[in-house]
């Protein structure tokens, strides 16, 4: 029997020529899924890439930024709005006069004037305040002017009652001189009062135009 016949075959079958069967490792097919994995994430990183730049030539975000603008314009416009008070030069002020003394009106609504207020009708309370009001003063207005001109007025007469009154006609406030009134707040006083109003964000001034 040759050395080349496999045993059990009883030399039945040879093998002959210069060819024989080769053993060959399996193949490992993870390897090559792994291949696949790798390749597929590259190509989809590669095309995540190519979107990024698109936006970046074309403007993609142009719509976002412009609607984010908008948006911190309107937010700017609003607190403008709800924190602007006007200046003293704007407001206009009548000077009544509810105590028995005389002249109190008169040299008031002259050194408001000095202060850079509008002077409006000077003279005495009406009845409905005449010698009924106890403390320094009553500054009354519109209810449009609670948090407008009121704070600015409030300024210059320390310990004044603020009321409002829908009744009112205008935008003209009144300060009614009470028994306890003595003379307005020191000037220098009062100008450290409206600088605390700026501070708190509440700028004396006029409303500044936002362009959007």
């Amino acid at each position: 029997m040759s050395m080349l016949t496999p045993p059990g075959m009883g030399g039945q079958y040879r093998i002959t020529g210069d060819k024989y069967p080769r053993m060959r490792p399996p193949r490992r097919r993870g390897r090559l899924a792994f291949a696949v994995l790798a390749s597929v994430a590259a190509l989809g990183l590669i095309g995540w890439g190519t979107l990024q730049l698109i936006d970046v030539f074309t403007g993609g975000g142009k719509k976002d930024a412009a609607a984010g603008t908008k948006a911190d314009c309107r937010t700017r416009a609003q607190t403008a709005a709800v924190l602007a008070l006007p200046r003293p030069g704007d407001i206009t002020v009548n000077v009544y006069n509810a105590t028995p003394r005389g002249g109190l009106a008169k040299d008031t609504a002259a050194e408001l004037k000095k202060r850079g207020f509008r002077i409006g009708h000077v003279g005495n309370a009406t009845k409905e305040f005449d010698k009924k009001v106890k403390g320094t003063g009553v500054l009354l207005g519109p209810a449009s002017a609670l948090n407008s001109s009121l704070p600015v007025l409030a300024t210059q007469l320390a310990g004044a009652e603020r009321r409002t009154d829908a009744a009112h006609k205008g935008a003209d406030v009144d300060l009614v001189i009470g028994d306890g009134f003595k003379n307005l707040t020191a000037r220098t006083d009062a100008d450290r009062a409206l600088t605390t109003l700026a501070k708190a964000g509440q700028t004396p001034a006029a409303p500044e135009k936002k362009r959007c």
